[in-house]
């Protein structure tokens, strides 16, 4: 490999003094190399520490650098032209090879460190390498969503630099996200996560990320509902031999549901655009919905997911019969009931009539959604009256 020039198209061939210099920087153990397009310096991460080459195109700037990638392709996968073929496979939906993924964080290639980060074979000392390697946002995100990641000091690393960062993000999506990832255990100290709740007063995609990660330990707490008390002695029995309907009603009677309650609704009125309304119908539904969800067909709406658990509620013997325990054993309780198993069927599916026909944002798309929201505001308001 030392002695011919790799060759770029037209026959153009490295510069003599990149070839020589890049070819001892290959002969050391790297760990992990970076391309600066914008200075055109190739950046090596060694056990020695850091090495450099700093390039001396003869042609475009994007031709050379394509040919400095053959080169690094050559070293590691032994072929210049495997790099392209050999990325297809290394997508962002986490198929990298565990054994692959050190090769792919010396090929220089943006999208091959990205494929790292969502790997699921990522440890934590892979995380270090690929942050190095490509230091964004959105890789630290991927990357936090490995638990060993998380749990290691790499993990408390990323998550300051993406609070540092987050004043920055304007998407709704990045915003959940980063709260999401954050709040896992260990990352953050009390006051960054109070500074992070206090953040939300202004943007709602921070509730939504408190949701996501601490639904039942929120900052804010709340006092049970006046008849939790009551149902909970009614239902004490139902609830020990694991009644489904019988632990959700009590659940969203506690402390910690009645919190959750009133994060969902102020998220609701904050909403600015799609992303930010679907995590917050799909947290809804996956706090209130594990066992109690009705079956049946989609819910085109919000009303018709109410008729949905009307019905249910009407008629408990024939499609949840363990639903008609709990009746039973409160039916006083029976409008929270049909409260309880609406917000149970929330999630994207209700709002896909919605969104299908528009693309609005911000004030004018919580106007045109107020069909959709205000029946499942409503709910929520009803558990907590």
């Amino acid at each position: 490999m030392g002695g011919a020039h790799p060759t770029l198209e037209n026959d153009m061939e490295l510069s003599s003094e990149d070839s020589l210099r890049l070819n001892v920087m290959l002969a050391q153990e790297l760990k992990a190399v970076r391309i600066d397009e914008s200075r055109m310096t190739v950046y090596a991460l060694t056990p020695q520490g850091e090495a450099r080459v700093v390039l001396h195109p003869m042609v475009r700037d994007d031709q050379y650098l394509r040919g400095v990638r053959e080169l690094f392709s050559s070293h590691v996968l032994g072929s210049p032209g495997g790099y392209p073929v050999f990325l297809k496979r290394w997508t962002r939906m986490g198929q990298a090879r565990d054994n692959m993924l050190h090769s792919l964080l010396l090929l220089g290639e943006p999208e091959a460190v990205v494929a790292v980060a969502h790997a699921p074979g990522l440890t934590p000392e892979l995380a270090r390498l690929a942050w190095w390697a490509m230091p964004e946002a959105e890789n630290a995100r991927r990357m936090l969503e490995h638990p060993p990641v998380a749990a290691s000091g790499m993990g408390r690393e990323l998550a300051r630099h993406l609070v540092e960062y987050l004043p920055f993000e304007t998407e709704t999506k990045a915003i959940q996200d980063t709260v999401r990832l954050v709040l896992q255990p260990g990352l953050v100290d009390d006051a960054v996560r109070r500074d992070l709740w206090a953040r939300a007063a202004r943007k709602g995609g921070y509730y939504v990320g408190f949701l996501q990660a601490a639904p039942d330990d929120l900052p804010e707490p709340s006092s049970a509902h006046v008849e939790a008390g009551t149902v909970a002695a009614a239902l004490a029995e139902l609830c020990a031999a694991d009644n489904p309907y019988a632990k959700a009603l009590c659940r969203a009677m506690s402390p910690q549901g009645q919190a959750f309650l009133k994060t969902a609704e102020a998220a609701m009125d904050k909403l600015a655009d799609e992303e930010g309304a679907v995590a917050l119908f799909k947290v809804i539904g996956g706090y209130f919905g594990e066992g109690v969800r009705p079956a049946g067909s989609r819910c085109g709406d919000s009303e018709a997911a109410q008729v949905r658990a009307e019905v249910c509620v009407a008629d408990p013997a024939t499609l949840a019969p363990a639903l008609g325990s709990v009746l039973a054993a409160t039916p006083e309780q029976r409008e929270r009931l049909v409260a309880l198993l609406t917000l149970a069927l929330a999630g994207e599916e209700i709002l896909d009539s919605f969104f299908a026909h528009s693309d609005a944002v911000g004030p004018l798309m919580r106007r045109k959604l107020a069909p959709w929201t205000g029946p499942m505001l409503a709910q929520m308001r009803r558990l907590r009256a």
